[in-house]
């Protein structure tokens, strides 16, 4: 066994080593300095915990370490990027689980040996453990089913929603008194087991409720609760590391949300009611009114407009993802700066299905850090672009956004190509990006329409360059 102070040391340094990894994740530069510092910090954690902390049944620990680093394995080398949204909700799901089965545990442990106000803390810290894991577990598999396609995008909005939640709250809260109460007498299963299903449908409602533009949004709030179920479960164990490690994950989650909420110009509570996204999918206004024609161009006449270009803007949204397009866009990035041609990215914080979704993509083609830029860093620059190349996105380059109040994207901040000489979009077919919403920009007349898979269309254009 590992002596108290060693074990306590290992997790002063675990903590240091998380806190210097969310600094490297902050920057694509030191992502991967940033990764092994979590792995590294992970690693010393569970040393410490197995070796000065579990008394007995390591046989159990074994089985569970084994078979939970073989799924975690064959998950990395089988999941593709994009597939990297519904991985990360389907795990912050096993998180809110482990939430609740260890607060199931605690409260059923027949070791325990809490009286009076110590009894009390402790059984709150169950029900809130319980509680924040459930919300977070079915929430997350309900994300899960809606990044990977299982579930439609639109949201479900249910007559008098919010009275709905209200109540599912307050219906919590009253158990949650319950418990305290009888728990304290040898009782309290019955509430505790009411509270979790209230909780699991008050998961499932919520993210139900969230439209498809708002799901980066759900994913860094899912991250938040996953973090505050962690911390949860380490004051019912008494675990240190547990409650330092879900804080850091859950305030850094909260503080992504908040970006990503003023990043598209929405009030946090506004995404947690729901309802963003109900537009359909006609090639109308929302007026009614007909847009337009549409101008469809070739890849030839793609790769001429390119190599005539002296600035290129390229935009890639979730179709680049899709289509695995993201290596052949460096290819092409290439040889037009071969040709002296200034080419840079626009990265919309939204694009994809998760906070820094592009990013993610560039980086794993080697697109050089130094010619990505974000919203705010290039959206001024677009009357001297060019060609903007728009890759599957279709909400972050939408005009409605800016134009039409009556829009469910109204007010947010969007990537606007449409200033530049041309706009070249690259799309499967004219079908409304995730949020439900049809684009203006598509029968604007500096607007062009490459139809087809966006790899394949891409690989010839990279050909015909």
């Amino acid at each position: 066994m590992m002596s108290e102070g060693i074990v306590t040391v290992s997790y002063i340094i675990a903590t240091i080593l998380f806190i210097l990894a969310l600094g490297g994740l902050s920057n694509q530069e030191t992502a991967r300095r940033g990764n092994w510092y979590g792995i590294i910090g992970m690693g010393i954690a569970l040393v410490a915990t197995i070796v000065g902390v579990v008394e007995r049944h390591y046989e159990i620990l074994l089985v569970a370490l084994v078979l939970g680093g073989a799924i975690g394995v064959l998950l990395a080398r089988r999941v593709q990027m994009t597939q990297m949204p519904e991985l990360v909700a389907i795990l912050h799901s096993l998180v809110g689980l482990a939430a609740v089965a260890v607060g199931f545990a605690s409260f059923m442990d027949p070791d325990k040996h809490y009286i009076g106000v110590e009894l009390t803390i402790h059984n709150i810290e169950i029900y809130l453990g319980i509680l924040i894991g459930a919300v977070t577990f079915s929430g997350s598999v309900i994300a899960f089913g809606k990044l990977s396609g299982r579930i439609g995008g639109k949201p479900l909005t249910l007559p008098a929603r919010h009275w709905l939640n209200l109540g599912l709250l307050l219906a919590a809260i009253w158990f949650g008194r319950e418990f305290v109460l009888q728990a304290a007498a040898g009782g309290g299963m019955e509430p505790l087991v009411i509270m979790t299903v209230i909780a699991l449908l008050f998961g499932m409602h919520m993210v139900l409720a969230i439209g498809g533009a708002d799901m980066p949004v759900v994913v860094s709030m899912l991250n938040s609760y996953s973090g505050w179920a962690a911390s949860a479960t380490g004051f019912m164990l008494g675990n240190d590391l547990l409650i330092v490690t879900g804080a850091l994950v859950g305030s850094s989650g909260a503080i992504l949300s908040y970006i990503m909420c003023r990043a598209m110009n929405r009030k946090f509570f506004s995404v947690i009611a729901g309802g963003f996204g109900t537009g359909g999918g006609t090639s109308v206004s929302a007026d009614g009114e007909e847009q337009g024609e549409i101008v469809a161009i070739d890849a030839q006449e793609t790769a001429a407009l390119l190599a005539d270009a002296k600035e290129v803007m390229i935009i890639p949204g979730y179709g680049m993802a899709v289509a695995q397009a993201q290596h052949t866009v460096f290819e092409i990035t290439k040889a037009l700066r071969a040709k002296k041609i200034n080419v840079r990215f626009g990265i919309h914080p939204v694009a994809g299905r998760m906070p820094g979704h592009m990013n993610v993509l560039l980086a794993e083609a080697r697109v050089p850090y130094d010619i990505v830029f974000e919203m705010d860093e290039i959206n001024e620059d677009f009357p001297d672009v060019d060609v903007s190349v728009v890759i599957g996105a279709n909400d972050i380059v939408n005009p409605s956004a800016l134009t039409d109040p009556n829009s469910p994207i109204a007010g947010m901040p969007v990537l606007e190509c449409w200033k530049g000489r041309t706009s070249i979009v690259l799309k499967r077919s004219m079908a409304t990006g995730y949020a439900g919403v049809q684009n203006p920009l598509f029968f604007k007349e500096n607007t062009r329409m490459l139809f087809g898979d966006a790899k394949e269309t891409l690989d010839e254009v990279l050909k015909a360059l």
